[in-house]
């Protein structure tokens, strides 16, 4: 996995999320996001180590 690949994951989730009209599951989507986000800023630092 790359940090690239995890961001396209990010986007696709809160692309989903935009399209959501359930709060909580919108809610759950972000979530998701953010954590693909965290993968992609830990596996940039460690392209940098």
């Amino acid at each position: 996995m790359t940090a690239d690949e995890a961001i396209s994951n990010a986007v696709r989730v809160l692309q989903a999320a935009e399209a959501e009209t359930n709060l909580a599951l919108m809610e759950r989507l972000d979530e998701l996001a953010c954590s693909w986000l965290t993968v992609a800023n830990l596996l940039m630092e460690r392209e940098r180590a």
